[in-house]
């Protein structure tokens, strides 16, 4: 069996977080569907409230240190990405696009990339249509086309019956899955794997 790595991004701020929860239910769904398909899968959580000093440093002096460098190592090395945010103001939390600034413009090129977003009504849903899909449309990313907003009534029921977020869930876990399975992640660009050597720029000297 095939191995997959699918990491979780949250940017909720509190704990317990409604951000987590659905971040956790989406990577559940997708490793669902990965097995399905004689794909292994392992998931990384990641939560930008623990980073959040090392992110503003970043943004002050452009350099990733300590865990910041491990997670953004992790996100851009990973199969398959699930980024999750609590919505503000009717679009992605300060957090999240602030961890969104720091990564290089290419690290998430051709990414799967699943998208999700917590509110307290569903009157903001489509904050994840106007303002995280063309973000990451921007960087090139790969995005699922079903994406998973929930509103704090959605968490009162979850039967299928009741409401429709777990079916959700699970359209946007299997959309995920085929892109995941169809693909493996050969890691970050190498910035200098172009340049030559001096041997090379020498040799005709």
């Amino acid at each position: 069996m095939s191995e997959r790595t699918i990491v979780v991004i949250s940017a909720g701020l509190g704990q317990p977080s409604s951000t987590r929860l659905l971040g956790e239910r989406l990577a559940e769904a997708t490793v669902a569907e990965l097995q399905a398909r004689a794909v292994g899968a392992t998931v990384e959580h990641v939560e930008l409230r623990d980073v959040a000093h090392e992110i503003i440093n970043a943004m002050l002096t452009g350099f990733a240190t300590g865990e910041l460098k491990t997670v953004i190592e992790k996100v851009t090395s990973a199969d398959g990405v699930i980024a999750v945010t609590p919505l503000f103001t009717t679009t992605y939390s300060g957090l999240f696009k602030s961890f969104i600034d720091i990564l290089d413009k290419d690290s998430l090129v051709d990414m799967p990339v699943l998208l999700g977003a917590t509110g307290g009504t569903p009157r903001h849903s489509l904050a994840l249509e106007y303002s995280m899909r063309p973000l990451m449309t921007y960087l090139r990313a790969d995005v699922a086309t079903t994406t998973v907003f929930a509103a704090t009534d959605d968490w009162a029921g979850e039967a299928d019956t009741v409401n429709p977020l777990p079916r959700r869930i699970r359209r946007a876990g299997r959309e995920l899955a085929e892109m995941v399975a169809d693909r493996e992640n050969g890691g970050p660009a190498d910035l200098y794997a172009d340049v030559p050597s001096f041997d090379q720029m020498l040799g005709g000297m």
